[in-house]
């Protein structure tokens, strides 16, 4: 059988190494069968692996949720543009190959397909925080009634900043307006009864519920539909920072009934350190006007109407009001862009949302990556990376046992490539001032010197994701054995 013949079938890793004579999954031999049995290794090859300075193999590399490998095929694309612009010149905006005026169409299908989107819905433009900002111009309008913005507690400061910004931008209280969900004591992941206890608590009073489609540190995985669906029954808008969700899992947003999201492309899509971010608008939102208005605009109105009670509306039955969007030019629509009319007339569905030209040499790079995604198929990844998780969970707890704790929820449903793992040596005394028995940068350090590569969130966690484009079973059995010689030798 093969990797997703396995992983679709159910079948434990355990019984995979038992039905095929292995003794113990436990074995370099049992990592080594499971990629020669993965049709997707051939991938790995498509990326630059880091050296190693301490040996002659390269670099294990498993940082992939902060900042994912170089395409070897990146080089050429980015090359082929500066080529273009050197022959070109400003023609290049309308010549072939591949015309600058649009080429950020050239990546949208493939984008939509990614996070399950129609192909309006999707845009590659900004950065993320700024796509969020601009987002929240549009969906949070809050009122005297409704301005709260419900987050998921020790949210990704950006998020954090990005939201208290918004809410003190309309003047508001973030004491009173910003509503943080979080575990219950001893617990550090969220419980979905809890998110919508929470929403349901401050019904009407809700403007936006903002969440992480994974979240950054824990790794969880939110149930995303779920919450879409709790949101606009109380009538407040959902929307989603997909930043470590995308090229990590399979998304459905539009089936979802997500209202809007954002996302940026260096983490699991491999686009390169400070790549361009991407947008996502539900469709029923992307022909909003956002010309000025004649008319004074009533300011005590909800943007999503609850002439019903709230605790019966159903997002899907209205017609939601249109967001007003900043406008910038490069959102006009195609047709009559260039002729410079001050009147902003939008392009249809999320194009409307632009502001300004793309970034060819950032979108070559999406390009780049993007073919790659369209080969293995987001789907088949999501498969092979359900395994290869697993792997890291049982050697992490069978050969680390007490020393760690993986707080990432075990469910698979819950997770995505991350394992979130922490050290008990490594934690603070509670009530005393002495610092942990082992910093964790030792232990950084240690697996530095192995050969390994990954990160930490201090004081004492480290995150291991095996990204299934580029990692292997033998990565993750050779990882935990490193990490066991480092432990035992601080």
């Amino acid at each position: 059988m093969s990797v997703q013949e396995y992983s679709t079938s159910g079948v434990s890793i355990e019984e995979i190494a038992k039905n095929n004579n292995f003794t113990t999954h436990i074995d370099a031999g049992f990592a080594d069968y499971m990629d020669s049995v993965d049709e997707l290794a051939k991938f790995r090859d498509e990326f630059h692996l880091p050296p190693n300075p301490h040996g002659p193999e390269k670099t294990i590399y498993l940082c992939g949720n902060s900042l994912g490998l170089q395409p070897k095929r990146l080089k050429a694309v980015v090359m082929g543009q500066l080529d273009k612009w050197s022959e070109q010149g400003v023609e290049g905006h309308f010549l072939e190959p591949t015309p600058w005026v649009d080429i950020d169409a050239t990546v949208s299908l493939s984008m939509s397909k990614l996070v399950g989107a129609k192909q309006s819905e999707v845009v590659i433009m900004n950065s993320l925080t700024t796509n969020l900002h601009l987002m929240m111009s549009a969906f949070y309008r809050p009122t005297a009634s409704r301005n709260k913005i419900v987050i998921e507690k020790k949210a990704f400061p950006s998020d954090y900043h990005a939201v208290v910004s918004q809410i003190q931008l309309h003047g508001f209280d973030p004491k009173v307006s910003l509503v943080e969900v979080g575990p219950r004591e001893g617990e550090v992941t969220l419980r979905q009864e809890d998110i919508e206890a929470t929403i349901a608590e401050h019904g009407s009073s809700i403007a936006l519920v903002l969440f992480s489609g994974i979240q950054y540190y824990t790794g969880q995985l939110f149930n995303m539909a779920r919450i879409a669906e709790v949101s606009h029954s109380h009538g407040a808008i959902f929307g989603v920072d997909l930043a470590h969700a995308v090229g990590n899992v399979p998304l459905q947003l539009h089936d979802w009934n997500v209202d809007f999201a954002v996302w940026c492309s260096y983490k699991y899509m491999n686009c390169g350190p400070g790549s361009i971010g991407g947008c996502y608008v539900h469709e029923r939102f992307g022909n909003g006007n956002a010309a000025p208005q004649e008319e004074p605009v009533q300011t005590d109105l909800p943007l999503v109407p609850s002439s019903q009670s709230a605790d019966h509306l159903r997002f899907a039955d209205v017609e939601p009001p249109q967001p007003l969007r900043l406008a910038g030019w490069w959102g006009h629509r195609y047709d009559d862009r260039f002729q410079m009319d001050p009147r902003f007339i939008p392009a249809q569905g999320v194009n409307g949302f632009r502001l300004s030209n793309p970034p060819v040499l950032l979108i070559s790079c999406i390009r780049a990556s993007l073919d790659v995604f369209d080969e293995a198929g987001i789907d088949r990844l999501r498969n092979k990376s359900l395994l290869l998780t697993r792997y890291l969970e049982l050697l992490l707890r069978s050969e680390l046992g007490d020393a760690v704790d993986v707080f990432t929820p075990v469910d698979p449903t819950q997770r995505g490539a991350q394992l979130s793992v922490s050290f008990k040596c490594c934690k603070p005394v509670p009530g005393s001032s002495e610092p942990p028995a082992v910093n964790i940068d030792a232990v950084l350090a240690g697996l530095n010197k192995a050969g390994v590569m990954c990160d930490a969130r201090r004081p004492d966690v480290i995150r291991i994701a095996p990204a299934p484009l580029y990692n292997s079973f033998r990565d993750v059995f050779d990882v935990v054995l490193a990490l066991k010689s480092v432990l035992g030798s601080l």
